[in-house]
């Protein structure tokens, strides 16, 4: 490897350098939701755990997650047992702050680890390496684990694994056992969870040579690890016949469409459209629900009903995924490779976030880190991950919205953007198809309007509105980065079918 180029251990070294640094920083309510969950699994029995309510953070991940904690639960009670106290609502010593911070930080080794072996396995060690760097210094990550506060980092660790290991025929098997053990760590993985379904029946379960002729003993040990998996996970809650329970605290369906802020998706433009037109409906003589207008002038909180667009149903937002995710799988099916998985995987991501119910805003790293895999591919696929890049991070702002974290999050990932885009542009192979201009003209535009952007949202409205209208830049940077996303997913969409 050319020296210009650190190592993945150097850049891990300096990024925990940074990490150690945030440790006190600010740190949302999901640090007291893991503090909890910490408690709850020490203190109770298991069969108590999707039951206990003292703290409105119920335990809502699946049941390994809840086994991840309990382990962590060991060593906490040595760092402060004070922070194990279920009735101890909103308690963080510093010792509790400290404790958390680390297992984070510590927990990532797994992605290291994870992108290690991604570059190890490349064709292009160079390619890879820039890739993994990439990844590995994500502002995303930064954002969602290290300020904020979550476990992301070592989950996708366990997805880049599970994608490396399905690049030989050999390992496909323990990609699709790890993937099953991810989606019982977080369910949020579902998404993606089509894409390994059709790439393990057709090249795992089906003869290479004809999709008639099954592979049966492959499928059953795929099929009997998989239940293995699951029964671990599932079983005791199963025989306690907590299984509804279990479903009602991974499944809240009764949640609105929209986040109280709208994750940049197809719901965010139709959002935006729908507060334009509450302003235009007096000049149009549209007909406005009263009811959803006052609700709407109060700003982002609560159910989301629109004033002047129809209501959109649950069915509707699972019909469109479905339909959006089967064009990619067909594709999937009919020409396997690990470079189509890995495209397959990232289109069921987009076609989940962008048209899914109550999408979360920090569920955009589950487009962006298996596409970063696959980006270097050419420049098809740059020109198309550029904007998403932008876009997703972006749109992560307004996770952190005070002063102290403001010149972090934008230096760090303004920092990030350049230098990937700069070194993305230098790698990137040619086009074996000569018109990709248009892709490479939206993104360029689009990354353009960032800067003033964030500006204006960061520091311009309250210099201009004061305290009024406080909803303006939010609604401003969703459906900015909403739009991003979805041409983001327009161009990739195109390129991978025409691959």
């Amino acid at each position: 490897m050319p020296d210009l180029y650190p190592s993945l251990a150097s850049c891990a070294v300096v990024a925990t350098a940074l990490k150690l640094l945030l440790l006190p920083a600010y740190k949302s309510t999901d640090f007291e939701v893991h503090r909890n969950w910490l408690a709850l699994t020490h203190s109770l029995p298991v069969d108590r755990w999707y039951y206990e309510n003292t703290s409105e953070w119920t335990l809502d991940y699946p049941p390994f997650f809840a086994y991840f904690e309990w382990a962590m639960s060991r060593l906490a009670h040595l760092a402060d047992p004070a922070m194990l106290n279920v009735k101890a609502l909103g308690y963080d010593s510093w010792q509790t702050v400290y404790f958390q911070r680390a297992t984070v930080i510590l927990s990532e080794l797994l992605l290291l680890y994870a992108l290690h072996l991604y570059v190890q396995t490349a064709s292009s060690r160079k390619l890879a390496h820039a890739a993994a760097i990439s990844v590995l210094l994500s502002p995303g990550l930064l954002i969602i684990d290290h300020i904020h506060f979550q476990y992301n980092g070592c989950m996708y660790g366990l997805l880049i694994l599970s994608l490396v290991l399905a690049r030989k025929q050999s390992t496909l098997l323990y990609s699709g056992f790890l993937f099953a053990a991810l989606l019982c760590m977080k369910h949020i993985y579902l998404y993606l969870a089509p894409a390994y379904f059709v790439y393990l029946l057709r090249v795992y379960c089906l003869s290479p040579q004809s999709i008639f002729r099954i592979q049966f003993f492959n499928c059953i040990k795929l099929g009997l690890g998989i239940i293995a998996i699951f029964g671990t996970a599932f079983g005791p809650f199963a025989y306690w016949g907590q299984i509804p329970q279990l479903l009602i605290r991974l499944f809240p369906f009764s949640r609105g469409l929209t986040h109280a802020y709208w994750a940049p998706n197809v719901w965010a433009m139709y959002s935006f459209s729908d507060r334009v037109l509450l302003y235009l409906a007096p000049y149009l003589k549209l007909p406005v629900d009263q009811a959803a207008a006052t609700s709407l002038t109060r700003g982002f909180v609560g159910d989301a009903s629109f004033a002047v667009l129809p209501n959109i149903p649950k069915e509707a937002t699972f019909a469109l995924t479905l339909l959006f995710q089967l064009v990619p799988l067909v594709k999937l099916f009919l020409q396997p490779s690990w470079y189509s998985f890995i495209g397959g995987v990232t289109l069921c991501g987009y076609a989940s976030f962008l048209f899914g119910w109550h999408v979360h805003e920090k569920a955009i790293l589950t487009v962006i880190i298996p596409f970063s895999l696959i980006a270097l591919k050419d420049r098809r696929y740059l020109g198309a991950f550029r904007p998403l890049a932008v876009a997703g991070h972006v749109s992560l702002f307004p996770l952190l919205f005070t002063a102290m974290e403001f010149p972090v999050k934008t230096v760090y990932t303004i920092f990030w953007l350049v230098s990937l885009l700069l070194a993305f542009d230098r790698l990137t192979p040619a086009s074996p198809h000569p018109r990709v201009f248009l892709l490479d003209r939206f993104s360029l535009f689009y990354i353009a309007i960032a800067i003033p952007l964030i500006a204006y949202c960061s520091l311009g409205h309250s210099l201009i509105f004061g305290t009024r209208l406080e909803f303006l830049p939010l609604m401003f940077t969703s459906a900015y980065s909403a739009l991003g996303v979805v041409g983001s997913w327009v161009g990739f969409l195109i390129v991978y079918l025409a691959a």
